[in-house]
């Protein structure tokens, strides 16, 4: 990756492992459909005016299935996900879960880069790490099978949505790509949210923490994720999930006092080598070949 790709993967890691933070602090006095609808509503408040000063709206109108189906898949279902799967599991854990996104992404692009036997040792590592984290952290809880269950349905979303901007929404300025999909998911999610206002006083510290959510981690974030997709492609950019989980737990057991045992060491230790393997570029026979067949995004690395 260049130096430009470095710097974004710099600014998504840290904006990527805050908000399982932010959320844990945000549900203790808020519905998760009320963080949920306010986070993408603040962040559409702030790059739609952003969007239109830069005149890249425009481009919207010739992209609108992608921009609507981007809204869905990558903001509405995994933020629902993982807002109530918060409700059930740790903040650390759901990092730590989110993590196996790389090993999702490879298997999509399975076609455009085929298996080869280190590739599927990763991709069987990763699950292994998936299943150590899971069985051992929250075996025999149901609601945290659950919790875990929505966070890895989520993290399936993430992965499909990160192999869908490069193919069918690369050309799209990013402020506009992020206006869009900002603005489709406030308005598919702000019925539901009318139903679970507060009924109670809300303290500063959870408005707060939704502000930082909707301004940091979605604005801010998004932007600088589409762009690090269109610079380094959309396998290393899921890389960045190597990351996250790191910051996610520092902060969950500096801040929340959560606990971080053997398994979570283990299983993340397995997720990780797993993601590297699964992900690692295959050394083609025809060089040419492998150059023609590259994507566009790809062959500026």
């Amino acid at each position: 990756m260049n130096r430009r790709a470095w710097i974004l993967f710099a600014i998504v890691a840290v904006l990527w492992g805050i908000p399982y933070l932010l959320i844990k602090i945000a549900i203790e006095e808020l519905s998760p459909m009320m963080v949920v609808a306010g986070r993408v509503a603040v962040a559409a408040a702030v790059l739609v005016p952003v969007a239109a000063l830069q005149g890249t709206l425009g481009a919207l109108r010739r992209h609108w299935p992608p921009v609507v189906f981007l809204g869905i898949v990558h903001i509405v279902g995994p933020f629902l996900l993982i807002t109530y799967g918060e409700v059930h599991i740790s903040s650390s854990l759901t990092g730590l879960l989110i993590a196996i996104e790389p090993v999702l992404i490879a298997l999509l692009m399975i076609r455009a880069e085929p298996l080869t036997r280190v590739r599927v040792a990763g991709l069987a590592l990763g699950l292994v790490g998936v299943g150590v984290l899971v069985g051992l952290d929250v075996s025999g809880d149901r609601w945290g099978l659950l919790g875990a269950g929505m966070i890895l349905l989520a993290t399936l979303m993430y992965a499909v949505a990160t192999v869908y901007v490069q193919r069918k929404a690369a050309d799209l300025p990013p402020t506009a790509l992020v206006a869009g999909t900002t603005t489709v998911s406030t308005v598919v999610l702000a019925p539901f949210a009318a139903f679970t206002l507060p009924t109670a006083p809300v303290s500063a510290g959870s408005w707060t923490a939704l502000l930082a959510l909707g301004l940091l981690c979605t604005a801010v974030a998004l932007l600088a994720f589409y762009r690090l997709i269109g610079e380094a492609g959309p396998g290393r950019a899921g890389l960045v999930t190597y990351a996250n989980p790191v910051v996610a737990v520092l902060l969950g057991v500096a801040i929340l006092d959560e606990p971080i045992g053997l398994s979570t060491v283990l299983g993340f230790a397995l997720i990780v080598a797993g993601c590297w393997l699964s992900t690692r570029p295959t050394a083609p026979a025809a060089p040419a070949l492998a150059r023609e067949t590259r994507s566009p995004a790809q062959s500026s690395m």
